[in-house]
């Protein structure tokens, strides 16, 4: 089995101990893992928890990569069900800090000297900590600027890749032997998570995104972002300004002076970076919004980023339209331009469902509409249709979600309706612009352009290969896996009964006639046949035994 190929086998163990732990071991079985005897000792947790607690709760002890794992995985509503997401949105990324010793040498590698040559002063106690990084005050020198320096936890980048290959190992073969879960498309959801959580770690890449952010957003709906100092960054070290305040999930509503505005002028600075500018913020819940002392919000985090073009967006557009009119059939539409599948859908049943879905809020008045439990809803009834949002699509919805979430926790009676109804307004308008229509014009007829010097020669070749017989068509078996490995275990396992069986064969014809030397008056040669025939046996029933295919 692939798992006997890994390098990092004491993690593996860990893993299928928390699962066995955590009553996951009917998933564990599936697997031709050695031991399991010794892995079924272990006790389980309290059974009365849900499945959902349960995998959140393996998700914290198993640690860092796979807590990020769950976090990112809270962001897909599309590809798990909401319980499970909303489970999952109650990982805890705080840890305790790592000693100052210890991350001393990341920090001053990546200052390319001393602390004293860029710094007056440098608390040494950190002001957060997370499980990839932990994020220190300090004085910049010459200048004085206060500053927040962010250093990733050494060593972080090589644990979560060796993790992340455990898993990916893992989910493939839960993939291919556990039926009930295919529809989740597990290594895709490892796909996913992996590329963006490499992404994470960079903090060059961070450094750029809150600078995108500064110039984008902060001239609009008076959004802060922190400034960066891009010549002190790396990929393991992000330096920014220090903005004083206190995290949003800290802060009683009731504390707020006029909650009401600061709640629209959050969800207004949601829309604007989705419809917008098409970047925006992939995750704006409370722990992630400072409110600064001049009653502004302060957007931390921009590890993770969305990004819809400029045709992304007049298709949310047009969603939005559909879910406010209650026009299924335009709905369906939307989103079967914006959704993938491998099989044809279905677009009458898909429009009875969501018929379903509207009509479920169409006695609900505007101000009361609850877009982010719609958007759920749809993602929801996407998967069980087997279509597939693009990944920004699906974060934009999250971000959506979360924005409106973050809005009604300052202010609850808050209309969001209202609040976005102006910037879609605005979004609707620009797309039907003279300014854009030229350019869909001009983009149009240069399109065609380029297609007619192309168009001929590809058709020559088309032509050229038909005349020689040398147009042909691949045709490629997918998910054929399982059944290869098998046939592979059935041939192996019938190749060696028939050696076995020679090996009786022949050491009995050997017993007969005699041949020197002997052991106990009968030929060595026939005795020895007789014990290697009769351990592979025995080795050949424990294994059909143990796999309990029979």
């Amino acid at each position: 089995m692939e798992f006997r190929s890994l390098s990092n086998l004491a993690r593996f163990r860990d893993l299928i101990s928390v699962l066995v732990r955590y009553g996951f071991d009917d998933m564990v079985e599936r697997l031709d893992i050695p031991g399991m005897g010794m892995v079924q000792r272990i006790h389980p947790v309290n059974p009365d928890l849900t499945p959902y607690q349960r995998i959140r709760l393996a998700l914290e002890e198993l640690g860092p990569t796979f807590v990020k794992f769950g976090q990112i995985m809270s962001l897909r509503p599309d590809l798990l069900p909401r319980p499970l997401t909303l489970e999952l949105q109650k990982l805890q990324d705080e840890v305790a800090p790592l000693d100052f010793d210890t991350i001393l040498p990341v920090l001053e590698d990546g200052l390319g000297g001393p602390l004293s040559d860029r710094f007056s002063r440098f608390e040494k106690v950190p002001t957060a900590s997370a499980s990839l990084s932990q994020v220190h005050r300090a004085v910049l020198k010459p200048g004085g600027d206060v500053v927040a320096v962010k250093i990733q936890r050494p060593g972080i980048r090589s644990v979560i890749e060796s993790d992340l290959g455990i898993l990916q190992t893992f989910v493939r073969q839960i993939h291919e032997r556990v039926d009930r879960l295919r529809i989740y498309d597990l290594p895709n959801i490892v796909r996913v998570t992996r590329r963006l959580l490499i992404r994470e770690l960079d903090f060059l890449r961070e450094a750029t995104n809150m600078r995108i952010a500064r110039s984008l957003l902060e001239d609009g709906v008076g959004i802060r972002i922190p400034r960066v100092y891009p010549d002190l960054c790396t990929e393991k070290l992000l330096i920014m300004e220090f903005v004083q305040g206190k995290r949003l999930r800290e802060v009683e509503p009731e504390t707020i002076d006029r909650p009401k505005d600061l709640a629209a002028k959050g969800l207004r600075s949601a829309v604007e970076q989705i419809l917008e500018h098409g970047f925006f913020h992939a995750d704006p819940h409370p722990g992630n919004v400072l409110l600064t002392q001049e009653g502004m919000f302060c957007l931390l985090d921009w590890g993770m980023v969305g990004r819809l073009s400029r045709n992304d967006r007049f298709r949310i557009i047009d969603l939005i339209h559909a879910v406010v009119d209650s026009d299924s059939q335009r709905l369906a539409e939307c989103l079967l331009q914006i959704a993938s599948s491998e099989d044809p859908p279905d677009q009458s049943a898909l429009e009875r469902d969501l018929l379903d879905i509207l009509d479920t809020f169409y006695t609900v008045p505007l101000k009361r509409l609850n877009l982010g439990q719609i958007m759920l809803d749809i993602a929801a009834l996407l998967r069980a249709h087997k279509l597939r949002l693009p990944s920004d699509f699906v974060i934009m919805i999250k971000a959506l979600i979360t924005a409106e979430g973050t809005a009604r926790h300052i202010y609850p009676d808050l209309d969001v309706v209202a609040e976005a109804e102006g910037l879609v307004r605005k979004a609707a308008a620009r797309r039907h612009s003279p300014k854009a229509l030229w350019r869909d014009l001009t983009g149009t007829l240069n399109r065609l352009k380029a297609l007619s010097r192309v168009l001929p020669e590809q058709i020559g070749r088309i032509l050229g290969k038909t005349d020689r017989g040398d147009l042909s068509i691949r045709l490629e078996h997918e998910n054929l896996g399982p059944l290869r490995r098998t046939l592979n275990n059935m041939s192996n396992r019938l190749t060696l009964g028939i050696i076995i069986g020679s090996m009786i064969i022949g050491s009995s014809m050997i017993i007969t006639t005699g041949v020197e030397p002997f052991l106990f008056g009968y030929p060595l040669l026939g005795i020895l046949g007789y014990l290697i025939s009769g351990v592979l046996g025995l080795w050949l029933v424990f294994t059909i035994l143990r796999s309990r295919r029979f």
